[in-house]
């Protein structure tokens, strides 16, 4: 009897182990399941992330290179470096005062920059300079009653009267605020050899300061 109660005892203890290590382990699948399932949802998740932030860089990308095709090119004046315009500053006559002194009065460019095209003229007790015979037409439109203007020789880089220039008008060298370029010679014969490579016609000041004028007009 006691023999059967042992047997039976030990069968129960034995079915049970049976039956309760499928649970176990069931378990055990579930959460390896929900483990998985979570990170796939993760890298679901990351992947979607990636595509939609290579998606925005990608149009990003378009759109930059769009707006590229669409912007104007800038002048070339303003690009090359080595403009025919621009000297030495040792070389530059700055007859103006002040901590703006290297700046166009008018439009306040770098008068070294573009210092063959410069003018500068008397303003009441000082002396005012421009990049260029467009300023000063400019200032003068604005009501400004300038005295002894002069230009820059491109030969010398040295001012001159503007009563005493040959100017260059419609060259194919760059103009400064123009695309009508305007270079100024003391000397006749450098104002034709000037012409001769470059083009354009020679003309007294108050004849470049009407061309100049035509920029004003709407």
């Amino acid at each position: 009897m006691k023999k059967l109660i042992f047997l039976s005892l030990s069968a129960f203890l034995l079915t049970g182990c049976v039956s309760t290590t499928p649970t176990v382990e069931k378990k055990e699948e579930i959460a390896t399941t929900q483990t998985q399932v979570e990170q796939d949802l993760k890298e679901r998740a990351k992947n979607k992330q990636t595509k939609i932030k290579d998606k925005v860089e990608t149009k990003k990308e378009i759109v930059k290179k769009e707006t590229k095709k669409k912007m104007p090119k800038k002048h070339h004046m303003h690009m090359n470096k080595n403009m025919f315009q621009t000297v030495d500053a040792k070389d530059a006559i700055l007859l103006q005062d002040g901590p703006n002194k290297e700046h166009c009065v008018i439009c306040g460019m770098n008068l070294v920059k573009f210092y063959k095209t410069s003018h500068a003229a008397t303003l009441g007790d000082h002396k005012v300079q421009y990049c260029s015979i467009h300023c000063l037409a400019n200032h003068i439109k604005e009501g400004a009653e300038l005295e002894n203007p002069m230009v820059v020789d491109v030969t010398s880089l040295k001012f001159i009267p503007v009563t005493e220039a040959y100017y260059v008008v419609g060259s194919d060298v760059r103009g400064t605020m123009s695309m009508v370029s305007k270079y100024a010679f003391k000397n006749l014969d450098d104002a034709k050899a000037f012409q001769k490579k470059h083009g354009g016609e020679i003309m007294d000041f108050y004849s470049a300061w009407q061309v100049a004028k035509k920029d004003f007009k709407k």
